[in-house]
């Protein structure tokens, strides 16, 4: 799965030996050139480079046009499964979901149609606890189990999930919060998430900026990873004006600890 895809999207997923037909989804937050530009192209080297397996967009009103008007233009002929998934941006809605995923999309308040996304993994099958097992038990009272229901035999004994079975891994939730000004409207739909990506384009001495231009500040991102009790905050989208990002994390740090920023390459486990 892939958020966003600006400009140079190609060349960092070779730099970083990401297989190009890996990429099932793409979802797209709003359509401003740094977050949509690369889609195109993207598109079209997937059939260079001999895709035939589907591709599924998610993105706002009026995706579809821009980019196959793009492709048309460029008489780029796309001859694999290629489908999208035009969303209204201020109406909440699962996007994506399969027996491990569930993808949901909620808005965010920028100067265009933008959306964040929730990538919420369902509880993983329990774990059975082997010692206390029979061995001539058929497979699906293993599946029974498993999913958390109760196994009974051909005697009528019932065997119960929660004795015979300890919890799985934990479900881990990521959100996504692209381009947005501070906005608390947005804490209900990203509460407890193991990890928030918030944008940061400037520091507090740029507040009255950041509300004109639709963007969030370091420390207002720090807020709402507070209120929506976050395990982490990643920040990012920082303006150039800007030579380092240490300053960010301090003014976030005014509110909440657990923060990073975001680099290329960076690669976290939560």
């Amino acid at each position: 799965m892939l958020i966003d895809c600006g400009e140079g999207t190609q060349s960092q997923l070779r730099r970083y030996k990401i297989r190009f037909q890996d990429i099932q989804h793409i979802f797209i937050s709003h359509l401003h050139g740094d977050h949509f530009f690369g889609l195109p192209g993207l598109i079209a080297t997937f059939r260079l480079l001999g895709r035939h397996h589907a591709l599924h967009v998610y993105g706002p009103l009026g995706m579809k046009e821009a980019v196959m008007g793009m492709l048309l233009a460029g008489q780029t002929h796309i001859d694999y499964p290629l489908f999208f998934h035009e969303v209204d941006t201020q109406t909440p809605q699962v996007l994506f979901e399969d027996q491990g995923l569930v993808v949901r999309s909620f808005p965010l308040n920028h100067r265009v149609p933008t959306q964040g996304f929730l990538f919420e993994q369902k509880p993983g099958l329990r774990h059975i606890r082997r010692s206390m097992i029979p061995d001539q038990w058929p497979k699906y009272a293993y599946d029974l189990l498993k999913s958390g229901r109760d196994y009974i035999d051909d005697q009528g004994q019932s065997f119960s999930s929660s004795e015979y079975t300890k919890p799985g891994l934990p479900a881990k939730k990521y959100a996504f919060c692209s381009d947005t000004q501070f906005d608390t409207k947005i804490v209900p739909y990203i509460q407890g998430a193991n990890l928030l990506y918030h944008e940061s384009t400037f520091l507090n001495t740029e507040k009255a900026l950041a509300k004109k231009t639709g963007h969030s500040t370091a420390e207002q991102a720090g807020m709402i990873a507070a209120m929506a009790s976050v395990e982490n905050l990643m920040l990012g989208h920082f303006s150039t004006r800007y030579p380092s990002t240490e300053p960010f994390i301090a003014e976030a740090n005014l509110h909440f600890n657990q923060v990073v920023c975001a680099h290329e390459g960076l690669e976290l486990s939560c």
